[in-house]
């Protein structure tokens, strides 16, 4: 799993797929609300929608990654993916790096997207004809298409999961201040957040798409102890 052309004394704090993600999700994030201004909503073209929904295509399995609701959004997705991030790139190259983000950010859509269908499957099945939003009454198929999921977050849970397994025992400072083991910070966080998923709570997180980006990266590092997909 290690990549000979990334040495110890060529390690680079930040190395190129790190670095162009960040830059094409601050590039993203800038054109969303420079386009929104111009009436065009760059979420409803490349945000995740419930697959049973008129505005659901395909491209949005990746491109939802680099979206962001807003600046703190952005910022700590970001900020973990170069905390993170960097290290696993300096060990695996750039190719190992960018297909195991790119199969975090798919297991996490598809994770969304088995979420959705057991929330919304009655209405998506035509169940009821019109849905009160709380602020008007629409059409179920409107309705259907407002749900949307943005963010990175997916990546983020899948280079945690794999900083986690490679590195288990180096410490970590939570608000920079307390130290913990990475391996407990780790296992910490996905209860957390399985927690979170399973009583529903309406945070406006999506809970079990980060949990599919852990599984997802897990999966993919397991296929790699075995000879599986090398590059």
């Amino acid at each position: 799993m290690y990549n000979e052309q990334y040495r110890p004394n060529r390690f680079n704090l930040l190395p190129p797929i790190c670095k162009n993600l960040l830059i094409i999700n601050v590039l993203m994030f800038l054109s969303t609300y420079v386009l929104k201004m111009r009436g065009i909503n760059l979420e409803d073209y490349l945000g995740l929608h419930f697959f049973m929904a008129d505005s659901h295509h395909y491209w949005q399995y990746i491109t939802y990654s680099f979206m962001h609701a807003n600046f703190n959004h952005l910022f700590f997705n970001m900020f973990a993916i170069w905390m993170f991030g960097y290290t696993l790139e300096n060990i695996w190259g750039a190719k190992r790096f960018i297909f195991f983000c790119f199969t975090a950010a798919l297991g996490a859509a598809i994770t969304q997207q088995i979420t959705y269908y057991f929330i919304y499957r009655d209405i998506a099945h035509g169940a009821y004809e019109f849905i009160n939003t709380g602020v008007q009454t629409i059409p179920y198929m409107d309705y259907l298409n407002q749900i949307n999921t943005v963010g990175a977050s997916g990546i983020v849970f899948g280079l945690l999961l794999a900083f986690g397994m490679m590195f288990p025992n180096t410490y970590i400072y939570l608000y920079f201040l307390l130290p913990i083991k990475t391996k407990w910070f780790v296992i910490g966080y996905i209860i957390i957040e399985l927690f979170f998923g399973i009583i529903g709570t309406s945070d406006g997180v999506a809970h079990f798409a980060h949990l599919g980006g852990a599984l997802a990266g897990f999966i993919l590092i397991m296929l790699w102890k075995k000879g599986k997909f090398q590059f």
